[in-house]
């Protein structure tokens, strides 16, 4: 699932990068205030699980994420170059061997306490991203411009071809 999850982030990013670099920053009225306040948000929110599936405390990473979720880039290339290292360590901490059945106590500050299993962390991972990036489709709708198919099924597809 998490390479469906670098593969939909990557297409909806390279749409951006497509068009008009203001687009990026224009307002619109909508989950956020611009494409890159989600864009920021997604990655902040990536970032801080990902230290936690390397054995940070929520509260912590949380709080060591949160002025990421505030501070947008300039351009999308930036994003596409910051969400690229991320993903090489995602890539790494999951081709460690590591059980992903094993559970951790998931201290949510907003929720509460619960032990959980890192697949459990990794799948919400990744439909947080699948969530936010319907986000960007339709802001990008807003702004008078296609957006780009990204959904489960195509990356299917895709990834049935280049294996031909």
């Amino acid at each position: 699932m998490f390479e469906y999850h670098i593969w939909a982030s990557r297409t909806i990013m390279e749409r951006i990068q497509e068009l008009p670099a203001s687009v990026l920053h224009a307002e619109v009225g909508s989950s956020f205030p611009t494409i890159a306040h989600a864009l920021s948000h997604m990655y902040a929110v990536d970032r801080m699980f990902y230290q936690v599936l390397k054995g940070e405390e929520m509260p912590e990473a949380l709080q060591e994420c949160m002025a990421l979720n505030q501070t947008t880039l300039t351009s999308i290339d930036e994003y596409i170059t910051r969400f690229a290292v991320l993903t090489d360590q995602y890539q790494q901490w999951l081709q460690s061997e590591i059980d992903l059945e094993q559970s951790l106590l998931l201290n949510n500050p907003y929720v509460g306490p619960r032990q959980t299993r890192l697949a459990e962390i990794v799948l919400h991972v990744v439909n947080h991203g699948t969530y936010h990036r319907g986000n960007i489709s339709t802001m990008l709708r807003q702004l008078g411009h296609a957006s780009v198919m990204n959904d489960y099924l195509l990356f299917w597809y895709q990834e049935s071809a280049s294996s031909i």
